[in-house]
């Protein structure tokens, strides 16, 4: 099997080397019922990523547990419900947290193996600037022969800026390191076509090269273990992502790490897995981070003639037009200046209305804004908004083209 390379990463201390990012889940680090560490588990990966490095490969650590972690040193039974108050979880993760980064520290500590805490959310990676520097303080820590562990900032997310789960984090943070392989740890060997323990006509899905596909084709209906909150639903949406920015994607059981080293060699028989297959012209860095890095705060419809001429820049990936008010036909949602909004078109079907989404761009005005611009003429703009600064709604260098 031809070992993958990410075409966008020019940042390798040799040729042979390798940038890996590996999400552990929860059930992989926290027994379900009694919350203990899995220190067994722990080991391994820890083992494996030692050996990675010896093999002169980089590797990120996205973790999860700081919420199971926090249950077990608070001699709690189980995780709130989701009315339980949000002070309450966030307090829970501030505890966990604090614990399982000692626990890595000890065990990597063995090894005499530095690591770094890195806690993100969403609204850290809003602003570009502040997007860079996680890009670059990553960056460098790798060149510093660290292992960045990231999570997300349990102790402040809230559900507007959550990542929604660590799969979709992993996927993040491998986007940002152009990561040429993501490993997203799991209870099971690879994806099914349906649920192995129920299905016995299950079938394993070896390799997959369009997910959209392979959506119509298997059944995922897990949704994570007690103490978790992804399932393959959400492994899909990271795979997604993920190879978007030009980074295989790997489903593997979380029990045995040491079979990623087999993974990523080029061996003919490899434990078995499930690999998903990089996309060959992958978005650039900021396009990505469009599309991917930014909350959606609303949506803002276009007339079909703007629809097929953003339409056009789909394969090049830059947009050929700028979005000016006079093609918008409606906003939906309330948002202010330098958010996310989505882009779509409205179709009718069978005298159904659906709007399909075909870009994401960060727009100049708020959405109270646009709408008076909507309604005003072009020569009474001013008079409209009480002030003059132009009336491109969205640049064409930031919008982001998701057809």
């Amino acid at each position: 099997m031809v070992v993958y390379r990410n075409i966008q990463n020019t940042n390798r201390p040799s040729n042979s080397s390798l940038t890996l990012v590996i999400k552990v889940g929860t059930s992989s680090i926290c027994d379900e019922k009694t919350h203990y560490p899995l220190l067994g588990n722990l080991s391994r990966i820890v083992e494996t990523i030692i050996n990675l490095k010896q093999l002169g490969h980089r590797v990120v650590l996205v973790t999860s547990a700081a919420v199971g972690t926090g249950l077990r040193r608070l001699n709690m039974d189980k995780k709130p419900g989701k009315l339980a108050a949000v002070q309450v979880k966030h307090a829970i993760a501030a505890v966990g947290q604090g614990r399982l980064m000692s626990m890595y520290d000890d065990l990597f500590g063995q090894f005499e193996q530095p690591v770094a805490q890195i806690l993100l959310t969403r609204n850290d990676l809003a602003d570009r600037g502040q997007y860079l520097n996680a890009v670059n303080c990553l960056t460098e820590l790798l060149d510093m022969g660290v292992v960045p562990i990231v999570n997300e900032n349990d102790t402040i997310s809230v559900s507007e800026i959550k990542f929604g789960d660590n799969d979709t984090l992993s996927a993040i943070a491998a986007g940002m390191v152009k990561a040429d392989y993501l490993f997203l740890m799991t209870d099971v060997d690879c994806l099914y076509t349906d649920n192995p323990r129920s299905n016995p006509n299950a079938r394993p899905v070896k390799v997959c090269s369009d997910i959209d596909a392979l959506r119509q084709e298997i059944k995922v209906t897990s949704p994570g273990s007690s103490l978790g909150t992804g399932g393959m639903v959400t492994k899909l949406v990271a795979a997604d992502l993920a190879t978007a920015a030009g980074c295989t994607t790997i489903i593997a059981r979380g029990s045995t790490p040491e079979n990623i080293v087999n993974i990523i060699s080029d061996e003919n028989n490899p434990p078995l897995h499930t690999r998903f297959v990089a996309q060959p012209k992958p978005l650039i860095d900021r396009k990505w981070w469009i599309l991917h890095g930014l909350h959606t705060a609303g949506t803002i419809i276009v007339d079909g003639d703007l629809a097929k001429s953003i339409a056009d820049g789909s394969n090049s990936q830059k947009c050929p037009v700028s979005l000016f008010a006079h093609a918008i036909t409606s906003v939906e949602g309330n948002f202010v200046e330098h958010q996310a909004v989505r882009v779509a078109v409205e179709q009718t079907s069978n005298g159904v209305r659906d709007l399909v989404t075909i870009a994401k761009g960060t727009v100049n005005y708020s959405s109270s804004e646009i709408i008076r611009m909507m309604h005003a003429r072009e020569e009474d703009m001013m008079e409209s908004l009480g002030y003059e600064d132009g009336d491109c709604i969205i640049d064409r260098e930031n919008i982001a083209i998701s057809m």
